[in-house]
């Protein structure tokens, strides 16, 4: 039934929901862009990233916009930080207020990376299945479930052992029985010897396997950690491509934040999602394929270029106390109206009809009329 739905919607020959429906058409994506390409992984990812970025690019105007609208709320926020100060909790409910008055989520930033997770995770496999190596442990090696794999894959290649591991790879061919084994549903890494060719479209299957290395990058394999543009501190391998993913993330995190606060609830939250997640850019970069760095610098990259085109520079100055000249001043982002119970109260009465007024005590509203003390006489006839 998987093989049935699989060829009826994607024309693959391996299909196994409910992952492959988010995974397969991203990877078939992935490849197409290899092919077109010149068979260069490194494009084929960026312009994957620059397509997957543009198709989500509307769920994303109502996120910077939103965020927008919380930098001139800030003059609104200090107001309330003010009359209340020292008292938190008022300050927080007020603040809640304003921002639910504002249609405002104080949360906005993590927004974008939430919904990267998913993404990130489908490409971290598309990297290791286009990779074509596979990693097994010895006692797996010994298993009868990885003869069952030799017998069905008479064309897996040993390649090398490194410790306790051994390094197999796996083949592109394959069709029909093969694809539909159920050994190939059971998981890492026995998914991972699935011949690509199974994964895949009729007019992305492939001849020979993707070449991963690019030699325009200096030789740099995307199917492994950065092992070119890095340095070794304490035996952790600090990517050059992180770095710069780093940055980037950086600059579309600050953009979006509100200016530090000390009497702000959230500005703590937020000050401190500013920097822990390049720290965290960082520390994936020793971890995981180069591939999937390299993806997630240009899609942030991309974030940068929107949010700059919706809103200028934002909140990213001043860093670390330096402003230059063209950054716009913090007085400059004006501030929404609110307007106060007085004001709506005097509108309201300037609704109602005016009740006539009495100068001087003449009715009427006409001229005053001049008392004395003397009666008035009347007209001699």
């Amino acid at each position: 039934m998987p093989t049935l739905i699989g060829a009826g919607f994607f024309g693959i020959e391996h299909f196994t929901p409910p992952w492959d429906v988010f995974f397969l058409p991203l990877f078939n994506l992935l490849i197409a862009a290899y092919h077109i390409l010149f068979s260069d992984f490194a494009l084929a990812i960026i312009v994957f990233t620059v397509v997957i970025r543009t198709l989500l690019a509307p769920l994303f105007v109502k996120q910077i916009r939103s965020q927008r609208e919380m930098q001139r709320m800030q003059p609104l926020i200090r107001e309330v930080q003010r009359k209340h100060k020292g008292n938190r909790q008022k300050i927080s409910e007020e603040t809640m207020a304003l921002y639910r008055e504002h249609g405002v989520n104080p949360a906005a930033g993590c927004l974008p990376v939430l919904l990267q997770l998913p993404l990130l995770f489908a490409l971290y496999q598309a990297l290791i299945r286009a990779s074509n190596v596979v990693t097994v442990s010895a006692e797996q090696a010994a298993s009868d479930t990885f003869a069952q794999v030799q017998a069905a894959l008479p064309d897996l290649e040993l390649l090398r052992e490194q410790g306790e591991s051994i390094l197999y790879a796996a083949p592109v061919q394959g069709a029909g029985e093969v694809c539909s084994m159920p050994v190939f549903s059971q998981g890492a890494p026995w998914s991972h010897f699935l011949p690509l060719n199974c994964q895949l479209i009729d007019p992305l299957k492939l001849a020979e396997p993707i070449q991963t290395t690019v030699p325009w990058l200096f030789g740099l394999d995307l199917a492994q950690v950065d092992n070119v543009f890095s340095i070794s501190i304490a035996g952790f391998a600090l990517s050059g491509l992180a770095l710069i993913a780093a940055v980037l993330q950086f600059v579309q995190v600050k953009m979006t934040s509100p200016r530090p606060n000390p009497d702000d609830p959230t500005s703590a939250t937020t000050s401190t999602m500013v920097y822990l997640f390049p720290l965290l850019t960082l520390f994936w970069g020793g971890l995981f394929p180069s591939g999937l760095i390299l993806y997630w610098a240009v899609y942030t990259g991309y974030l940068v270029v929107h949010q700059y085109l919706m809103m200028g520079w934002g909140n990213l100055f001043p860093i670390f106390g330096w402003t230059p000249r063209f950054a716009p001043k913090p007085e400059e982002l004006a501030a929404p109206k609110r307007r106060a119970p007085d004001a709506e109260a005097d509108e309201s009465a300037g609704d109602r009809p005016q009740a006539p007024t009495r100068t001087g005590g003449a009715p009427g509203g006409g001229r005053p009329q001049q008392r004395s003390g003397k009666k008035r006489r009347g007209r001699k006839r």
